[in-house]
């Protein structure tokens, strides 16, 4: 708790000036209410609970797989990738779909409605700053007697009400504090939802276009294998090979053409992946064309304490700590008494005639105070679940700090761990591409069975399949690295914070 009480200022006594007693009331009265708002505006300085301080969490100096040469320090204010991260592969159909997702998916415009609820929440939270203000106009006809009539009266009355409860402990503004961060923390959870959700869609763009190089590959090989079954079956005919021969070449192109069904039908359900992710039934949505899978980039891992401003997870989680510490706050000034200013006046008469009248008009004003004496333990069970509730937020922030530094290093291992089989399979491919060649002609030379050709174009198959699959995980690898690298996503600064989570200072801008 903090509070600065100063003095309070003397007010100097003078003579008020001749006249009824009244006006010398109304002087006093004058001089009350000036003591009382001073008092109110001094203990307003005052505001119960802790003051916020961010976890301390470790997080280590450089990350344990960080690649050689690309180590640098990263400046807190400025994101390690770029918030088009996905402009670093140059694909012009994953940026046409990254460019249109955010504003037709449908997770995307919960999350926004999320953010607007917890805007409103704090509007309503910092109403009670402010006084309410109430006006109200009757008429009223009433009578007495057995039969109500010959006695009968009308009364006309207006008045207006105000009512200022005096925040002396800052009860609302602990208030206003904890609706704060909860909007910074479902902005952060807004960038939070478009990192992932645009994660998601450029690992399942990839996946389809790996599908769709496969699907080209086995259009090939059925090909290949079509004329082998053929040349299989005119040396069949020439008496050269046996009917064992032409069972294999048959039995193999049947077995490529299963292949290329079931990877036709994964292909469609990753396609109407996409077009959800797009906002779209699986009918209406058109695969844009493409050139292919591209290269892995290079994506800069920074170091480890960049994540604190440049995870929206990691914000978010950090913003939902400090609203439990404020909430200590509010849950702890039920202990102190609730000051209510309240003023009332208006006008009441039995003729509309004389409504405004001076005799008419009537007045009251006074504070209230009020405390509560006995709860049998309420006040101090709420401060202690405030507490245990802020202890399970600071953890969960540590533990999503925690998370974050893994699914880096995840990242980061798996990325040179993709490179070095990628360069290991394409020696593998070239070998099995000449071993192929090779048996081939050995077969048509008569030097060896059909068997031997079966197993050269079965590894010379598997082996093109797996250079594929490795550029596919590659490059998801690397979609998996940028977003755990944050995505682009910059923390606002503390000056940013404190502007009541306004969204362009909590939201980062999104291409």
């Amino acid at each position: 708790m903090w509070c600065h009480m100063p003095d309070f200022p003397h007010i100097p006594r003078t003579d008020p000036p001749s006249g009824p007693s009244v006006r010398r009331a109304r002087v006093r009265s004058l001089r009350r209410g000036a003591v009382a708002l001073s008092a109110c505006l001094v203990l307003g300085a005052c505001a119960v609970g802790p003051d916020y301080r961010r976890p301390a969490q470790d997080v280590g100096a450089a990350y344990a797989h960080a690649p050689a040469g690309q180590w640098r320090p990263a400046q807190p204010a400025a994101a390690v990738v770029a918030s088009d991260w996905w402009r670093l592969f140059g694909d012009a159909g994953l940026d046409d779909l990254m460019d249109r997702m955010p504003a037709v998916n449908l997770d995307v415009a919960q999350a926004e409605a999320q953010y607007r609820q917890a805007q409103a929440a704090l509007g309503t939270a910092r109403a009670g700053l402010f006084p309410s203000v109430d006006l109200s106009a009757s008429t009223t006809r009433a009578g007495q007697g057995a039969s109500g009539a010959g006695n009968t009266a009308s009364t006309y009355s207006l008045s207006a009400s105000v009512s200022w409860e005096a925040d002396l402990w800052g009860r609302v503004r602990r208030d206003v504090e904890a609706a704060r961060a909860g909007v910074q923390a479902s902005a952060a959870d807004l960038s939070a939802m478009r990192l992932s959700l645009r994660s998601t869609l450029a690992q399942t763009y990839f996946a389809v276009r790996a599908s769709q190089r496969q699907d080209a590959l086995l259009s090939r090989t059925l090909d290949e294998y079509a004329r082998a079954l053929e040349m299989t079956r005119n040396r069949y005919e020439a008496g050269v090979a046996s009917s064992a021969d032409v069972a294999a070449a048959s039995a193999q192109l049947d077995q490529a053409r299963v292949q290329r069904i079931r990877l036709g039908w994964q292909r469609e359900q990753q396609i109407h992946a996409l077009a959800v992710l797009m906002g779209l039934p699986p009918s209406g949505f058109r695969m844009p064309p493409g050139d292919g899978l591209p290269a892995a980039p290079a994506v800069p891992a920074g170091v480890p304490s960049a994540l604190l401003q440049h995870r929206p997870d990691i914000a978010a989680a950090e913003r939902r700590v400090a609203q439990a510490n404020a909430r200590i706050g509010v849950a702890q000034a039920a202990w102190f008494p609730d000051l209510t200013l309240s003023a009332q006046g208006g006008y009441r008469a039995g003729e509309f005639a004389s409504w405004i009248m001076a005799p008419a008009r009537f007045w009251t004003l006074g504070p209230a105070l009020a405390l509560s004496v006995f709860d049998g333990g309420a006040r101090s069970a709420a401060v202690e679940s405030a507490r245990a509730a802020y202890d399970a937020q600071a953890a969960q922030y540590r533990k999503t700090v925690l998370d974050a530094l893994r699914e880096v290093e995840d990242a980061l291992v798996q990325s040179q761990a993709l490179a070095r089989e990628q360069e290991a399979q394409d020696r593998a491919l070239a070998a099995s591409r000449e071993s192929l060649r090779q048996v081939t002609n050995q077969y048509r030379a008569g030097l060896v069975d059909y068997l031997s050709v079966v197993q050269a174009q079965a590894s010379a198959l598997s082996a093109e399949q797996n250079a594929l699959d490795l550029r596919s995980q590659r490059l998801a690898a690397t979609v998996q690295l940028a977003a755990a690298l944050g995505g682009g996503y910059v923390e606002p600064g503390d000056g940013e914070l404190a502007r009541d989570g306004a969204r362009p200072a909590v939201v980062p801008a999104q291409p």
